[in-house]
């Protein structure tokens, strides 16, 4: 589904990923783990195309999507969601969801309404539709924002820290939308520091460290039998905390 060679992205003389190999199949929820800096969320902003690559291949179904002139088409199916929301605060609820689908003209408003209610109204946020972002709760406002994402129709989605910052009581409110998500087949690439939620969550896990993939393995393997000392280390100081 998604393969990724030999990837580099330097900012100025600054090279944060430095040969990133990664293949990714229908179905994986892959957690992206390691510490601040280490290049995790760059790698999300590269396979979306908010970030272009310095050098190697994105090959998403097939297409080498770097080169890539309809940078629309390519997020329509890959999508993405921000630890911060990213909601504009002067858009309702609905109008929030609705605008990128109509400003694109891959739906008529009416049409991307009707859609956006329903899946509002299969996470119970039908109460919420013509609220603005600053009337409702940090839970609420991220599982606006993944139901942003979804009314691209996308094959993947890529979520960047999706539960930091959140309290405690509103974490689960995001995790049961993503759990509905898995059981509906959805692909899934998740960075976040919240080792428990990547443990349970996940199939698949990375760990990254200075702009490279170190291990990756089972979550099991990830967690239970680390190889890698850096790795080793990394859990140890989480676990100490």
């Amino acid at each position: 589904m998604l393969e990724i060679n030999n990837l580099h992205k330097s900012f100025g003389s600054k090279e944060v990923l430095k040969g990133i190999n990664l293949k990714v199949n229908k179905g994986d929820i892959i957690g992206i783990i390691g510490p601040s800096g280490c290049g995790k969320s760059t790698l999300l902003r590269c396979i979306n195309l908010l970030e272009l690559p310095s050098e190697g291949n994105i090959i998403f179904d097939g297409n080498d999507i770097i080169h890539e002139k309809d940078k629309l088409a390519v997020r329509k199916n890959i999508g993405m969601v921000f630890q911060q929301f990213n909601l504009f605060n002067h858009l309702t609820v609905i109008d929030n969801i609705v605008l990128a689908p109509v400003m694109n003209k891959l739906m008529i408003k009416k049409e991307a309404e009707e859609k956006a209610i329903q899946l509002l109204k299969d996470i119970n946020l039908e109460d919420v539709i013509n609220n603005y972002p600053n009337q409702i709760s940090g839970g609420q406002k991220q599982r606006v924002a993944i139901v942003r994402a979804l009314m691209m129709n996308p094959k993947i989605m890529l979520f960047d820290e999706p539960t930091s910052a959140l309290d405690p009581e509103m974490i689960g409110e995001v995790t049961n939308l993503m759990k509905k998500l898995v059981k509906d087949g959805m692909t899934m690439l998740i960075v976040s520091h919240e080792l428990n939620f990547i443990k349970n969550f996940c199939n698949r896990v990375i760990f990254m460290d200075d702009g490279i993939i170190v291990e990756e393995g089972s979550s099991k393997e990830i967690f239970n039998n680390p190889k890698d000392e850096r790795l080793k280390s990394f859990l140890d100081k989480i676990n100490n905390k």
